[in-house]
Formats: C-alpha cells, sequence, structure tokens
C-alpha cells in the first residue's frame, strides 16, 4: 500500500485500477469485515438440499411459518448500527490516513486484503443509483 500515497508519475488506466482494488480491498477488510456483519455470519447455518435455500423455514415464535427468503435477517436497530459503525470506520479511516502509524498499520492489512479476490467494475450500482435519483 505504499506506493498509493507516494506515486506521482503519470497513471494507466491499469494502474488506476490496481490501486482502486487495493484501496476497495483495504476498506472493506478494515472498514466493513469484523463488525456487526460478524454477528450475522456467526451461528448455525441453516441445511439446503435445494441449493438455493427454498426448502428452508422458519418458525417465529408465534408459530408463523416463513420461507428463507422472506426472513428478514436484520431488524431496524441492527441495520441501523452496523451502518453507524461502518461510517464510523471509515470516517476514521479517512481522518487518520495521513498518520504515519495508521498507515502502517493500513499496509499490514493491505497485505492481508491483497489476497482477497480483485474486485469486479458493479455496473448494478450505477443502475440502482440512476433509478434511486
Amino acid at each position: 500500500m505504499r506506493g498509493i500515497w507516494r506515486y506521482s508519475a503519470a497513471m494507466t488506466r491499469d494502474d488506476e485500477k490496481r490501486i482502486a482494488a487495493m484501496m476497495a480491498k483495504t476498506l472493506a477488510m478494515m472498514c466493513v469485515r469484523n463488525t456487526g456483519l460478524e454477528a450475522l455470519h456467526a451461528g448455525i447455518v441453516p441445511v439446503t438440499h435445494a441449493g438455493d435455500y427454498s426448502d428452508v423455514r422458519v418458525i417465529d415464535a408465534d408459530g408463523r411459518e416463513i420461507a428463507w427468503s422472506e426472513v428478514s435477517h436484520l431488524d431496524n436497530n441492527q441495520m441501523r448500527d452496523l451502518m453507524r459503525e461502518i461510517v464510523n470506520r471509515l470516517y476514521t479511516f479517512h481522518v487518520w490516513i495521513d498518520d504515519a502509524d495508521f498507515r502502517n498499520t493500513v499496509e499490514k492489512w493491505g497485505a492481508i486484503a491483497n489476497r482477497w479476490d480483485d474486485p469486479d467494475d458493479d455496473l448494478e450500482f450505477f443502475r440502482r443509483l440512476a433509478e434511486e435519483d
């Protein structure tokens, strides 16, 4: 990650994409992973024979049987708390990025995150933004 802060030569599109991929993976590792998402990820994963969980049902405290695909996996408070935690981490990352000790930490986590698959362009992201506009 050291090259991101000291890169001064003209960049090619491939350079920009490589650096953007490294930054995206590092931000995801440091600011999204190991948040409240881990509580959602923890626990017993239901068995599905269909492969798409269409054969999985949840029975709530009132005895209602709800298809897995229709069950909310987060209540409003959990979603609010998760978004606050992620926003706070992203904010902290950006505020502290000029601190040398923090940059060293970022480089350590970036090396780990760099083992992840490279990201792809998410064109659906643009479509959804246009729809909400």
